[in-house]
């Protein structure tokens, strides 16, 4: 990771365009435009995987396929992929939320159209870099369990695959090789449609190099029940002799949750894990170096020790901590990859074993301004921030910056007021400058508070089940004067690039006195 940088959080789904969802290569190009003139030098997603229950990111039915919904159709339709007529049209009747029902229907339509187009091309070059890709050992065994399962759920009407008939569900090698033959041209289609996501994303990923932009990935320590992981990997997760988990992964109460949050997900067989060297975690943190130049670990606390709840709880309140691989799995993934570029996310209830873990490790953590002022000398305040660490306003998971401090209580209001020096009106912008100023190397500012929206923008709320991670940028809602607003805070800080022209005070607001 550069140092002394800053970037900004905005989901690829929340990019503005003509069609219902933002796309990994013409929207997401035009984004990095607008980044390299503000002086930013990093770009945040959430996980790109395809997404299950709740449309969240962070339920993915892969950890190493690609999320079809984020395929540019323009650029399908610029291969010759698809015709005019084909593109969708209209725009959603809300600009600031995706219909996820809408747009999965209308995706799903436009890549079979062009999977048609691409079986009957001429195109000798096109089909020999498809069937390469997919015959690269760096993907061809999870593109094969991808490919398979996708084509089963779709056959079963997507249920899930702990409800499909036993010779599937357990994976009988007779009734695998049956599902190959009876699903052929399904498991050829979604083949391709991983060949496009992983070709436009490799497109917008050379074009931010160009630029001098790293993306900061992120990648959730657990998988969803209902995935190809799960399903293809039984044997490493603590699973009954019915595939059922006996114990399911959450958190005890905390900061979000009086309660805790029962996530749901199955627990790993760390036991089986370590007899193959960690091979399946070294195989997903190597996929996800394809994707990503940094890559944040969510719960990162969990490598260290977990919470366990029995299955069949309603809350996550009676469980039980254990502990994780350590270092122990870091060592097996460092002599394969060497040493990563991580960041841990240690946030909430943080024990000495994962802060000597992290520190073992030499990775930077995190810190939310927005937690900063909940008592008098917070770890989350800039003066008591170390170096290595990455410095976030708020996170996916936080209200934006103007809710959260409209939804405060007085006495934290008045906290924050007094600290940052501002006013009730800037306050975004005054959280925005307190992180960049920072001596953290890393500050990154939710795209939400450079336009100072409120709650009704933000992307999550950590224990409800619905409503979540549809926000949208309306098209034209971010422009040039944020962009030179915050290029100029960016230069005084010192966190833009040697190399690129220092903007003159004419050229750039004065946040104290210009914002929105």
């Amino acid at each position: 990771m550069s140092k002394r940088a800053s970037g900004i959080l905005l989901h690829p789904t929340s990019l503005p365009g003509p069609v219902g969802i933002g796309n990994i290569a013409d929207a997401a190009r035009e984004f990095l435009d607008w980044l390299d003139k503000a002086g930013q030098r990093v770009w945040q997603v959430l996980p790109l995987g395809p997404t299950g229950y709740g449309d969240s990111p962070y339920n993915s039915s892969s950890s190493f396929a690609g999320n079809p919904l984020l395929i540019s159709l323009h650029g399908l339709g610029a291969q010759g992929l698809l015709t005019a007529i084909d593109l969708p049209s209209a725009a959603s009747s809300q600009p600031d939320r995706i219909d996820f029902q809408q747009v999965s229907t209308q995706q799903e339509s436009c890549l079979e159209k062009a999977w048609l187009s691409a079986l009957k091309s001429t195109d000798s070059q096109f089909r020999a870099t498809a069937r390469g890709w997919a015959a690269d050992p760096a993907q061809a065994n999870w593109l094969d369990e991808w490919a398979i399962y996708a084509a089963l759920k779709s056959k079963f009407e997507g249920s899930a695959w702990f409800d499909w008939p036993d010779e599937v569900r357990f994976r009988h090698p007779s009734a695998l090789q049956r599902a190959r033959v009876e699903l052929k041209d399904e498991i050829e289609f979604h083949k391709f449609v991983q060949f496009v996501f992983f070709s436009q994303w490799n497109e917008t990923r050379n074009e931010a190099k160009r630029k001098g932009i790293e993306i900061l990935g992120d990648l959730p320590f657990y998988v969803a029940y209902d995935s190809a992981d799960v399903w293809s990997n039984q044997d490493l997760f603590d699973l009954d002799g019915e595939g059922r988990p006996r114990v399911v992964a959450g958190v005890p109460p905390d900061y979000f949750s009086p309660t805790g949050q029962l996530w749901g997900n199955p627990i790993y067989r760390w036991d089986r894990l370590a007899e193959s060297g960690y091979k399946w975690w070294i195989d997903r943190l190597s996929a996800q170096l394809r994707l990503f130049d940094v890559i944040r670990i969510d719960h990162f606390r969990g490598f260290a020790s977990y919470w366990e709840v029995d299955a069949g709880e309603s809350t996550a309140e009676n469980g039980r901590w254990r502990e994780g691989p350590g270092l122990e799995l870091f060592h097996h993934v460092s002599q394969r990859l060497g040493h990563l570029p991580l960041v841990a996310e240690d946030l909430g209830l943080i024990t000495d074993d994962v802060r000597r873990l992290r520190q073992d490790l030499d990775i930077p953590g995190m810190r939310v301004l927005q937690f900063a002022f909940d008592s008098i000398d917070s770890e989350h305040l800039p003066h008591n921030l170390e170096p290595a660490s990455v410095i976030y306003t708020g996170t996916h998971d936080n209200d934006t910056s103007a809710g959260w401090f409209e939804s405060a209580d007085p006495e934290t209001r008045q906290r924050a007021l007094d600290y940052l020096g501002g006013s009730a009106e800037d306050i975004h912008w005054d959280l925005i400058r307190a992180a960049l100023t920072s001596v953290a190397e890393l500050a990154v500012i939710p795209i939400q508070d450079i336009l100072g929206l409120g709650s009704a923008s933000r992307m999550n709320i950590p224990g409800s089940e619905s409503g979540n991670w549809a926000w949208r940028l309306p098209e034209g809602l971010l422009d040039e004067s944020h962009g030179l607003q915050l290029r100029r805070l960016t230069e005084l800080s010192g966190r833009c690039a040697l190399d690129t022209p220092v903007a003159s005070d004419s050229a750039s607001p004065d946040p104290e006195v210009e914002t929105n």
